[in-house]
């Protein structure tokens, strides 16, 4: 891929984020907290795969995303994206996991609604990063 193919997925892959955002919330109107919690998880998955199109990379699992995400944006200090943010998408895979697997998982309501406040924070910052990059090229 070049570097156009590079900036169309990395518009697309936000706003597959947005959309299961979306989802989300709907979802937690139902108290289908459980669907939610996958929908934030993959919401926020999808922000960092869209910043690593910015970066020219692309991965195929999820921590692998979270990996590079960690090395290319966490540890580096000329980012927005801090190690509190990675520590919240962290426990958002762990939650969703959970959530997806553990058939006795007992859902938290005021956890789901922290990892919804989260993904519409990580959403807000990638779009700016997403913004700036493409200004800059």
């Amino acid at each position: 891929m070049d570097e156009k193919d590079f900036k169309s997925l990395a518009l697309v892959r936000f706003e597959r984020a947005k959309e299961l955002y979306m989802e989300a919330n709907e979802l937690v109107k139902m108290d289908s907290y459980k669907s939610a919690n996958n929908r934030i998880f993959y919401a926020i998955e999808k922000c960092i795969k869209a910043l690593l199109s910015t970066q020219q990379m692309d991965v195929e699992t999820h921590n692998g995303a979270v990996s590079q995400f960690n090395l290319l944006f966490i540890h580096k200090e000329n980012t927005a994206f801090t190690k509190d943010d990675y520590q919240k998408i962290a426990k958002a895979d762990r939650i969703r996991n959970a959530s997806d697997y553990d058939d006795f998982y007992i859902v938290n309501k005021a956890e789901t609604d922290e990892l919804i406040k989260f993904s519409l924070e990580f959403i807000r910052k990638t779009e700016e990063y997403i913004k700036k990059s493409f200004a800059d090229g």
